[in-house]
């Protein structure tokens, strides 16, 4: 008898585990059917959105410093965004003055990897404004996020995909060797990335968030982490942007002159010259 009440009241547990897991599970696929599902995607109109970058190492505004790194506001969306925060706090400050940008108007940070000329110019912004939500890697040291939390922001750790605001979505950390996140803007003629490094490779980023969201892309900009490469491979890579059906293109930072240019003689009007300064209003997307 005392045999009997025991094997039932494994197989008790082992069914709630079942249930768990199931529930589990189903959440999971929910949460990525929410992202592909369009009537529970809006989208903003391209026409409010606009693109400033903040901080490169490839030059534009010949007002502005150029350092190794990357930095771009985004306005037009829900909330104000500031991806990435170069390398130095100063640097970042000065130019976002210089481009009438206040540290004050911004409410979100993503931060797409650890690598301190992308993180570097935190400090001095949380300083200023320290009423930020800042999105992180969850793979960032703990300590690292302590010092943000002392500042008074908010952080909230990214590992899966996730909604940041309206239209607004995280790749999810990913990549074997350095944990990145890159930010996907969905607007009404489809996806803006925007990508730190792309350290998991540019075009896993492209179709990872062209899976997630389940439209067109219609720009991407960033870092493509190019530099170095041969010529074959980087003509691979344009061909597969093409495959993947990306629209325009703004690569600078970490991609590579060489790069650059194949892309610029590929994309020809479609390409945008990226540099710290540089400004792009929706409108031009089209």
């Amino acid at each position: 008898m005392k045999q009997f009440i025991i094997l039932i009241f494994i197989i008790v547990l082992l069914s709630a585990a079942g249930i768990f897991f199931f529930l589990q599970d189903a959440e999971s696929k929910r949460e990525k059917a929410l992202l592909r599902n369009k009537e529970a995607i809006s989208a903003t109109p391209l026409k409010d959105l606009i693109l400033t970058v903040t901080y490169d190492n490839n030059p534009y505004n010949p007002k502005l410093e150029t350092a190794w790194g990357f930095s771009c506001f985004i306005r037009g969306a829900e909330k104000n965004i500031l991806f990435d925060t170069g390398g130095n706090g100063t640097m970042l400050l000065e130019n976002m003055n210089k481009l009438g940008i206040s540290p004050k108007e911004i409410e979100l940070v993503v931060l797409s990897h650890i690598h301190g000329d992308h993180v570097g110019g935190l400090p001095a912004l949380l300083e200023i404004n320290p009423n930020i939500t800042v999105y992180l890697p969850k793979s960032f040291p703990e300590s690292l996020k302590d010092e943000v939390k002392n500042y008074g922001a908010r952080v909230v750790e990214v590992k899966e995909s996730l909604r940041i605001c309206r239209d607004v979505y995280s790749t999810g950390e990913f990549g074997s060797w350095i944990k990145e996140q890159s930010l996907i803007i969905h607007a009404d003629r489809g996806l803006i990335i925007i990508t730190g490094c792309a350290h998991p490779g540019i075009v896993e980023t492209v179709r990872r968030s062209k899976n997630l969201v389940g439209d067109d892309v219609l720009f991407v900009m960033g870092g493509f982490h190019l530099g170095g490469k041969r010529k074959g491979a980087i003509k691979k890579i344009i061909s597969q942007f093409r495959e993947l059906g990306v629209h325009s293109v703004g690569p600078c930072h970490c991609t590579g002159d060489t790069a650059r240019e194949l892309f610029e003689q590929e994309y020809k009007k479609s390409f945008f010259l990226v540099g710290v300064g540089r400004v792009i209003m929706g409108k031009e997307l089209q």
